[in-house]
């Protein structure tokens, strides 16, 4: 079974280790493996999050980029042949390190089939970009909120509205701010880092749709499922009209186009993938999460416009 990686950047200071030892307190019963960057001699991040890690791996030999065909893919080999294998794991790089060539790196089909990207999470200083937004002109800072599929605006309780408003105006100059939420104390909402489906069975009604809040009051999902198959075409089309109104979205889609081939769906931010669901999903069946802000799925017409991409299924 795929195990999803969260990939965790940000610059020095911004509260990276803050957010993911969050995460990790906060895993709803997941096992979580955590890979820590240190650009140093001792391994400060390790020891940090080291008590709330199922297991937790530390490349101290520099920057993660430059040791990434080694060490990097040699511990998450590593951390897959685990028993129990982890069921998701955190990537924190260096505050240092520019986290494009380690996307793509992660987006490799040959990595994807065993450790599938799942999100970027960038990790901003609200402090420091309210006191100065042209942080965000410096290139190495500008890749990182730039690879991120969502922008954690830390430290949010430590600048007044004028100032956060100066923050968030920043990195709009490099993120949608569909996708920038400003955080307190590294507590990011952890429904949009794992926005698992499960391996439910599909419900008896043919096309059926739940909805339901988060613990985070800020956001809802709804459920879409369907025991037949939907149009390709129609569903990239949905998809294309739906994806300015929400965070995420994730789940296993079946194809006319495709049969007996379910594929495993994902949008986080502006980054979309599809590619062959793992084993367990059950073939012409159709279950995907779709997660958003709160009131923006009912403007979305999410239910609607997936009911008609059955509906367009060639005859």
């Amino acid at each position: 079974m795929a195990v999803p990686v969260i990939l965790v950047t940000g610059f020095l200071g911004a509260g990276k280790t803050t957010l993911i030892n969050h995460l990790l307190t906060h895993a709803d019963g997941r096992r979580l493996a955590a890979v820590v960057n240190d650009f140093g001699a001792v391994n400060i991040d390790a020891a940090l999050v080291a008590e709330n890690a199922d297991g937790v791996m530390s490349l101290a030999n520099g920057c993660i980029c430059c040791s990434l065909q080694g060490d990097l893919l040699r511990t998450l080999s590593s951390l897959l042949r685990r028993d129990p294998c982890p069921e998701g794991i955190i990537i924190e790089t260096s505050g240092v390190s520019d986290p494009a060539e380690v996307v793509r790196t992660l987006l490799d089909p040959v990595v994807w089939r065993e450790a599938p990207l799942e999100t970027v999470i960038a990790v901003a200083d609200a402090a420091a970009l309210a006191a100065d937004p042209s942080l965000l002109d410096d290139a190495l800072c500008r890749s990182q909120v730039a690879s991120a599929d969502i922008v954690a605006l830390n430290k949010a309780d430590l600048v007044d509205e004028a100032g956060l408003a100066r923050a968030r105006s920043a990195l709009a100059g490099v993120k949608a701010e569909r996708v920038i939420f400003p955080v307190s104390a590294g507590a990011f909402a952890p429904e949009l880092a794992f926005a698992g489906t499960g391996h439910q069975p599909v419900a008896p009604d043919p096309r059926a749709a739940e909805r339901a809040r988060f613990a985070t009051p800020r956001f809802e999902s709804t459920t879409f499922e369907s025991r037949e198959p939907l149009s390709l075409p129609a569903f990239q089309q949905a998809m294309t009209r739906l994806a300015p109104h929400l965070v995420r979205a994730k789940g296993f889609v079946s194809f006319a186009e495709h049969p007996g081939r379910p594929m495993l769906f994902q949008l986080v931010g502006d980054r979309a993938t599809l590619g062959p669901a793992p084993a367990g999903a059950e073939p012409g069946a159709t279950r995907l999460v779709l997660i958003a802000e709160m009131g923006r799925l009912a403007a979305s017409g999410a239910d609607e416009a997936l009911r008609r991409c059955a509906a367009a299924t060639p005859a």
